[in-house]
């Protein structure tokens, strides 16, 4: 007896151990094209999703770039073109160039030599409608990603639904308690798999598009500062010109001048016949 109760612990141990090892075996085994396959039908949009998901975010750390919005090269090649008033050749210039600036530069100074007796106000009213049309398009094209990940967990939630609809029906179908048991392990492992494979998705997808937001809002600032820069840069090329003068403010009247004392507090008048001695 003592014997026995000595040997148990180990005889546990070797139990345990030869468990470890084919549950570890049967882990290895399981690849991840298996895990796809236990995440059912909705699996293929979420596919779709990551798929769509890995082209943006490969496409947005090419395009969203310094380079692609304000390079050095055109506002050099700008600076010096206003400089010497080559307006047209400027305009020709941007629109061989992709970048932001350019855009907004070759429709200032389109509107501006087409309208000769525009004001300035009036161009600068065009850049700025330009300038606010390209910052609109570029957080637009981040916002993808942004719905990407609000979309994926939602898709990875319905399948969890269907995951346990489809659990629960077999459950009812089966006859077998061990067949029961088998088909509800199935229906769970495709919720839970499609509820992971949502959740990882958006994660990665709400990261990347944090990522781009901070890159696309440094980029508009930087854009802002140099489309300023080129139109104070034209503006003192066209007053030079003589095309416009600098535009006076008209002041409203100053109110001093209209001010009436209140009868209460203007000064009694003197007495007829009250001389100024007195006594009198």
């Amino acid at each position: 007896m003592t014997r026995l109760l000595l040997s148990a612990p180990a005889l546990l141990a070797t139990t345990g151990a030869a468990l470890g090892a084919d549950s570890s075996s049967s882990t290895t085994n399981v690849n991840l094209l298996e895990i796809i396959k236990e995440g059912g039908i909705m699996m293929w949009p979420l596919g779709i999703l990551s798929v769509t998901a890995v082209v943006l975010i490969l496409l947005f750390f090419l395009t969203i770039r310094r380079s692609t919005i304000v390079s050095d090269r055109f506002m050099r090649v700008a600076e010096s073109l206003i400089r010497k008033r080559d307006y047209l050749g400027l305009v020709g210039y941007a629109h061989r160039r992709g970048e932001c600036i350019a855009r907004i530069t070759q429709k200032t100074l389109d509107f501006a030599t087409k309208n000769s007796d525009a004001k300035f106000s009036e161009i600068r009213e065009v850049a700025e409608a330009e300038g606010s049309r390209q910052s609109s398009m570029l957080n637009q094209r981040i916002s993808y990603l942004a719905d990407i990940g609000a979309i994926a967990p939602m898709v990875g939630l319905l399948g969890t639904v269907l995951g346990m609809i489809r659990a629960f029906l077999e459950i009812g179908s089966g006859n077998v308690e061990v067949v029961r048991q088998m088909k509800l392990a199935g229906g769970v492992a495709e919720a839970l798999v499609t509820t992971a494979s949502g959740l990882g998705i958006g994660i990665i997808a709400m990261i990347f598009y944090s990522i781009f937001r901070g890159r696309v809002q440094r980029s508009l600032s930087e854009l802002e500062a140099a489309a300023t820069h080129l139109l104070a840069l034209l503006g003192s090329q066209f007053q030079q010109a003589g095309r416009y003068q600098p535009e006076q403010q008209t002041l409203p009247p100053d109110p001093v001048d209209d001010y009436q004392v209140p009868r209460s507090q203007r000064p009694a008048p003197s007495r007829a016949g009250q001389g100024d001695v007195p006594g009198a």
